[in-house]
């Protein structure tokens, strides 16, 4: 099925996969920043944002991070710190997400600085009048696909800020491309599933849910394979990290019944803490026979920004095959935009 092309053309029909096949561009985007960009002394940092909005941060938290606290709020409110030496960074691909615009008034009644990144919308609108240092994002179908570009726009907001704790990470963000645009090669619809590790994956989900594990270093991608196999598959996911995993939800696999459906994927990755990564042998020993046997992703790259976006890209292309394989259309997320409109009724 996922080698017919003319099956794949049909029910994709968006071309996601052609979307996630260019994704290494966005990081070579070249963002101009309006607005009031002459930031004063910064204490800390807080990004606001929901669902893929605010993936960008958790990738950036972990690489490359900042000199300052940075804390990412998915909410209505700020925390309390919040106040004149705080930088508040509102992302909404849409501009019209209303936990992010009343967590922007929220940031501008405690005298926050402020920056935006957005792709239009009443965020745009705010930014504009307010003279906010704003990043516009270009026009992509669904917010979950822009990832990368709202990454590269949250560097150029930090790195004009002054706040980069390493000042050669937009160089490394280009060379990741280079790294990020050869490995989709072998994930592409045209590769057929003998040789291509996406598709074979896709077929072992089908039919379960999806567990995802990984460490601190790759848990901003489990969290985007959650996302995606949630949006693209329309799949219930869940994702946990290591070493919180072996405290609590390690003891829920140890019971019967042995047979669980799920499937589980650890997301591994060579920068993890060395107790990380034993923690990962061990588990797999102690649960052997009381969980289905894990399906272990070895994050492939040189450095940690190429083994997050290898991973993460990795999964955007499994949850497409797999959304396929349900003869489903991955794109859309209609039952999220019904639910909006049901909260204005």
């Amino acid at each position: 099925m996922l080698d017919d092309l003319g099956f794949i053309h049909e029910k994709d029909v968006e071309d996601a996969l052609g979307v996630v096949a260019k994704q290494a561009e966005q990081l070579r985007i070249s963002f101009t920043l309006t607005g009031k960009t002459d930031f004063g002394e910064i204490h800390n940092i807080v990004f606001t944002g929901m669902g893929g909005s605010a993936l960008a941060a958790l990738l950036f938290r972990t690489w490359p991070g900042v000199n300052r606290p940075f804390e990412v709020v998915r909410d209505y409110e700020l925390p309390a710190y919040v106040g004149p030496t705080t930088l508040v960074i509102a992302s909404s691909y849409s501009g019209n997400t209303e936990e992010t615009l009343s967590a922007l008034a929220d940031a501008a009644a405690k005298g926050a600085q402020i920056a935006v990144i957005t792709g239009g919308g009443k965020l745009q609108a705010e930014g504009e009048a307010k003279n906010y240092a704003m990043a516009v994002l270009p026009k992509i179908e669904q917010p979950r696909y822009a990832i990368l570009s709202s990454f590269k726009a949250l560097l150029t907001i930090l790195e004009q800020a002054g706040l980069l704790a390493d000042q050669t990470v937009t160089a490394a963000a280009d060379e990741a491309a280079d790294f990020l645009d050869e490995h989709i090669k072998s994930w592409l619809p045209t590769v057929p599933t003998a040789q291509n590790p996406a598709k074979q994956l896709a077929q072992e989900i089908i039919g379960k849910s999806l567990v995802i594990y990984a460490g601190p270093k790759m848990f901003p991608a489990a969290y985007k394979w959650k996302i995606s196999c949630n949006e693209n598959a329309k799949h219930v996911a869940w994702t946990n990290q290591l070493p919180e995993f072996n405290h609590n939800e390690f003891i829920g696999w140890s019971k019967q019944p042995v047979d669980k459906p799920y499937v589980v994927v650890d997301l591994r990755s060579s920068f993890e803490h060395p107790r990380v990564q034993k923690r990962f042998a061990v588990t797999e020993r102690l649960l052997s026979g009381l969980r289905p046997s894990p399906h272990v992703v070895e994050a492939q790259g040189e450095t940690l920004l190429e083994q997050l976006l290898w991973t993460s890209a990795f999964g955007d292309f499994v949850t497409i095959y797999l959304a396929l394989l349900s003869g489903i259309d991955p794109a859309p997320v209609d039952l999220v935009e019904k639910f909006k409109k049901a909260l204005d009724e």
